[in-house]
């Protein structure tokens, strides 16, 4: 990780959670990578979230769009799920994660990463106000 003062400019950083994503350096329940391999700015990204266990979403693989802008990683990505799901910050019309309903946008800082995004998702599919609410059909796409 870099220096305390230091700023790891967005292409570094971008290439270093790439590498991380590739490794699956985390527990196997969120994966992620790019979109298309050729995207020079590495901006589209797509991230996948397994269901956590003892809730509505036991079993099923949710995929997730992210669009890291210009201004990435000091300003959060767009967030958006390909997968339909019924959760408290997703747009049932659209999929979009709304930022003010996600803790982890809401209060976004640079160290935060994608992995963390997913990771605050799936945490969020746990909590009581998710774990019960009914889903739509098992693979439905917005």
């Amino acid at each position: 990780m870099a220096q305390a003062g230091v700023v790891v400019p967005r292409s570094f950083r971008l290439l270093e959670e790439l590498e991380n994503g590739e490794k699956g350096l985390n527990d196997g329940t969120v994966s992620y990578g790019m979109d298309d391999a050729d995207d020079i700015n590495m901006t589209n990204w797509t991230g996948t979230i397994i269901g956590p266990a003892s809730t509505v979403h036991d079993g099923r693989i949710y995929s997730v769009k992210l669009k890291c802008g210009e201004a990435y990683p000091d300003k959060p990505p767009t967030v958006k799920f390909a997968t339909k799901i019924n959760m408290s910050c997703v747009d049932g019309g659209t999929g979009q994660v709304d930022p003010r309903k996600f803790p982890v946008l809401n209060s976004w800082n640079r160290q935060y990463t994608i992995e963390t995004i997913l990771t605050g998702l799936r945490q969020l599919m746990m909590q009581a106000d998710n774990r019960k609410l009914p889903q739509p059909a098992e693979g439905s796409m917005y």
